[in-house]
């Protein structure tokens, strides 16, 4: 038993509360149970209890062991006057003027074993075993919620690197997307290197392929070599007249192509997003005005120039293979770029409408194919769009992993269940 748990169980009432009295044999009828406080203080606020014939009102504090009230040093806090009940599983002292309720014979031995189970797994969730039994309403409403928690904390970030932009949301977003572009091996440097350089500067250079290229490569630090080909020393003489024009300080962060795809190497992907910044134009503006995400596609299909169809970095050639953004990749720059930023200009404008519509585009794509969503479609986790897989994303991350199964809406019905259980086979109230 640990308190926290000891606080789920009083919440929401999973003992039996029939015939209750306080371990001095007093009746005690609990009207209502007080609300959770997550700040300092007694862990139960505005509760009301009647023992005997007195109906009180007050705070309620819980613990394992009624002498944990001692241990803690409630008897000399001024925050614990008003408590009215102290809740135990164990009573193992006595605590002057506080009446205490035992509730170890009360909980069901079954929602205990199921969250010992819980806390032992060590698989992929710690509900494997059980997750298969929750309800659909339960897994709808849920995932809404986990959505919205995801694209709440992801709205942080933008709105923190929009107030670093100086509030320019075109600025912001060319950060954002050129970190997604690097991946998680490297999307800092990617992030770095678009913040060394202006989407001012960039637009005033945006019709020459050349010229953006150079540019990014050379403040990516991949233009100081001695190079053999014609187009690398193009860019190279490029980058250098224009990095004394705007007086650019390449990103210090070197770029990694170890243990990568030849397809996925930085060189490459910075060729795509120089593309991105060729043919595109005010990409945020466009964005916000587009109803239907198949718009949002047409602006990342693009190929990087005829260079790169022969070659995956800028010294050695290769075979003939065009370098395009493939579809798994535009909706991943949806996903987690787009999505992310449009939410949060809705959030940043309390306009709905924004907020809506990145939802929507979230319902109208793929779901993702990653480690922890196969690992969920395993298990017989229903999974369709964009807004499933990264519901259980969120679910995983923030949830499963950090064992926050008493948060979590799929933990709470499978305990509710077992409680149920024990209600049935035993026929007490829970």
């Amino acid at each position: 038993m640990t308190e926290k748990l000891l606080q789920f169980i009083w919440q929401f009432g999973y003992y039996n509360n029939s015939n209750l009295t306080t371990v001095d044999g007093e009746s005690l009828t609990v009207i209502f149970p007080g609300t959770l406080n997550t700040n300092q203080g007694p862990d139960f606020t505005a509760a009301k209890i009647k023992i005997g014939d007195t109906i009180l009102a007050g705070t309620l504090e819980l613990h394992t062991k009624t002498s944990e009230w001692r241990k803690h040093g409630h008897e000399t806090d001024a925050q614990y006057k008003n408590v009215i009940l102290h809740v135990v599983f164990s009573h193992d002292a006595d605590v002057n003027g506080i009446p205490v309720l035992e509730l170890e014979s009360r909980i069901s031995s079954l929602l205990l074993r199921k969250y010992a189970s819980f806390m032992d797994n060590i698989s992929f969730i710690a509900c494997s075993n059980s997750i298969t039994e929750v309800r659909e309403l339960t897994w709808v409403s849920w995932k809404e919620r986990l959505l919205a928690e995801r694209l709440q904390r992801k709205s942080i970030r933008v709105l923190q690197l929009l107030s670093k932009s100086n509030d320019h949301w075109e600025e912001t977003l060319w950060w954002l997307l050129a970190k997604n572009f690097g991946s998680k091996i490297n999307g800092d440097a990617f992030e770095v290197m678009a913040q060394s350089v202006s989407t001012k500067i960039l637009a005033k250079h945006k019709t020459s392929i050349h010229q953006i290229e150079a540019i990014l490569f050379g403040q990516a630090g991949l233009l100081n070599d001695d190079f053999d080909d014609d187009y690398p020393k193009l860019l190279q003489r490029e980058y250098n007249f224009l990095k004394k024009k705007y007086s650019l300080l390449p990103s210090a962060i070197p770029l990694l192509f170890l243990r990568m795809r030849p397809g996925n190497f930085p060189t490459i992907r910075l060729a795509q997003l120089a593309m991105v910044v060729h043919t595109g134009c005010h990409l945020f503006s466009k964005i916000i005005e587009a109803q239907d995400v198949a718009d949002i596609k047409v602006l990342f299909a693009v190929t990087a120039n005829d260079f790169w169809h022969y070659h995956y970095t800028l010294h050695e050639a290769s075979s003939f293979k065009k370098k395009m953004l493939g579809s798994t990749t535009i909706n991943n720059l949806i996903i987690n770029t787009v999505v992310p930023v449009l939410f949060a200009y809705g959030l940043h404008h309390n306009e709905e409408k924004y907020k809506e519509k990145a939802i929507r585009w979230l319902e109208s794509l793929s779901a993702e194919s990653n480690l922890i969503t196969k690992e969920f479609l395993n298990l017989g986790v229903k999974m369709e769009t964009a807004f499933d897989s990264q519901a259980l994303i969120e679910l995983k991350n923030e949830y499963c992993s950090p064992r926050k199964c008493l948060d979590c809406s799929v933990g709470n019905y499978l305990l509710r269940e077992a409680a149920a259980a024990y209600q049935a086979k035993d026929s007490l109230p829970v």
